[in-house]
Parts: structure tokens; C-alpha cells; sequence
């Protein structure tokens, strides 16, 4: 398929870029919706895990880049940068863009069968800080990620750009009420342990000299940090000890010293 130059924005098959919020490419695009993945590197990991591209949006100079990544059956639009910054309301700082088909998201049950470390993340808004928890899962080293009904989507473009594409390689799915992932996290025999500033709260050097050996680390939202139902669910409640008044960390710096010190 040649690529595709640019004259009309309003080309229906630029529609997967066009002005296209992270809700409305999750909900109306393909049968579980669509991602936007930003940079070659990000387009190469989604690539390498199986994810089908549907377009791919790039500046003059990527042509070829974006080529060599997609093969002749994918189509590339080109077009100077204030046009397409036109189109998609940002600028294209990394020089391409391409719309992604989304997974199938895997059954929980799955990913905690081969799994030692699993983090969950309770109800954090902000898709930087998942970004950055999914970033430290791949380099330090836990096997799956858990994500509760209020979490910010992983796969929102701001949110794979900040994990480095990360959220792409990590095995990772939405669970459901506490009740139920407790139940699961049970019969799988992990020990949940909950990231906290609680009262009666066992030191993270103390719990890491002698791990269960199949962990879950729970990590709260910002600023309210975990919910009652989360503490609840907890075997142990963790804390991270701090010097000179500081009670807090931003949760995925958090996030990865906990991993550091359960790897």
C-alpha cells in the first residue's frame, strides 16, 4: 500500500486520529476498541506482542520508519506537522502515531496461575503514575498487573507514553469487587500485602527478609491512598520507612521501591 499524503482532514480514514478522545477510542472503534500508540519504539513493542495496527499517522521524515515497522499492508498518512497537529490536537513530538486494536483483556485467574508478584492498583486516577507503576513492573520485575473498576486506563495514550510502551509487554487485566478478587487471590495462595500508612503497619524492610513466596502488593490511589475494602482484604499492611517527618511517596515511586525490595 503506498503512503497516503495528506490534503483533507476530513478524509474518513484519518477518523481513528481525529480529534479522538482516550473514552472514544476505547468505545467506538473495533470490538474492544482501539489505542493510540506514540513513537516507533512503542509501535515496534505493540508489534512484537501481536497487536494488529490500523493506520499509522507519521511526519515526512518517518515515512520510512514507519514503513519498515507495518509492511505494505498497513496504510501511512503523511503530512507536514501543524497539519496534522490540526488533526489530532497535539503535535506529534516523537514523529508518529498509530491506531492499535485493543486485546482482548485475559481472565484474572490466568495471569495469577504462573505468576510470583502481582501488583494491584486500586483506583489511581492519574494514567502518568500507572504509566510510570507499569514502567517499574517491567524493569524490576513483578509478573502481572491487576487494575480495579475506578483505575485509569492503561492503554490510555498518555499512559503507554510515560511506561515507555511497557503497559504493552506486562500481562495485565481488570478485576472486579474486592470480594471476588480476594476470593481468586486466595485460591491462587498469595499473600495480598497492602501498601499503607495504617496503624499497626509492619515495616517494608522487616516483611522483605522473609517474602511469602507469592506476593500481591496493593497500591492506592493518590492522595486518599487505599480504600477500607482494599485494607480489609489485606494479610499484611506495609509501610515504607521514611526520615524527617516525610509519612509519603508519590505511589509509583512507591510502587517501585516496594518491587525492589520483593524481587
Amino acid at each position: 500500500m503506498p503512503v497516503i499524503s495528506i490534503t483533507d482532514l476530513a478524509d474518513p480514514r484519518l477518523a481513528d486520529f481525529a480529534h479522538a478522545t482516550d473514552v472514544l477510542l476505547k468505545n467506538g472503534r473495533g470490538p474492544h476498541g482501539i489505542y493510540i500508540a506514540e513513537s516507533a519504539l512503542v509501535l515496534e513493542r505493540a508489534l512484537n506482542v501481536g497487536h494488529r495496527p490500523r493506520a499509522v499517522l507519521c511526519l515526512g521524515g518517518n515515512v520510512e520508519e514507519a514503513v519498515a515497522l507495518v509492511g505494505d499492508e498497513v496504510p501511512v498518512f503523511s503530512g507536514p506537522g501543524e497539519l496534522l497537529a490540526d488533526l489530532t490536537d497535539y503535535v506529534l513530538h516523537r514523529g508518529l502515531i498509530a491506531s492499535i486494536e485493543r486485546p482482548a483483556l485475559p481472565d484474572p485467574a490466568e495471569l495469577l496461575a504462573d505468576s510470583r508478584r502481582v501488583v494491584i492498583i486500586e483506583n489511581v486516577v492519574d494514567p502518568t503514575n500507572v504509566g510510570a507503576i507499569f514502567r517499574s513492573v517491567a524493569a524490576i520485575g513483578a509478573d502481572a498487573v491487576l487494575i480495579t473498576p475506578h483505575c485509569s486506563d492503561p492503554f490510555y495514550r498518555r499512559a503507554i507514553r510515560v511506561s515507555m510502551g511497557t503497559v504493552l509487554q506486562v500481562p495485565w487485566t481488570r478485576v472486579g469487587d474486592w470480594s471476588s478478587t480476594r476470593e481468586s487471590l486466595t485460591a491462587s495462595g498469595f499473600h495480598v500485602a497492602a501498601l499503607a500508612l495504617a496503624e499497626g503497619a509492619v515495616s517494608l524492610r522487616d516483611f522483605a527478609q522473609s517474602p511469602p513466596d507469592r506476593v500481591a502488593l496493593v497500591l492506592g490511589t493518590e492522595g486518599a491512598g487505599l480504600t477500607s475494602e482494599a485494607l480489609d482484604a489485606a494479610d499484611t499492611i506495609v509501610q515504607i520507612p521514611m526520615l524527617h517527618g516525610i509519612d509519603s511517596l508519590n505511589v509509583a515511586v512507591a510502587s517501585a521501591v516496594a518491587m525492589w525490595a520483593l524481587a
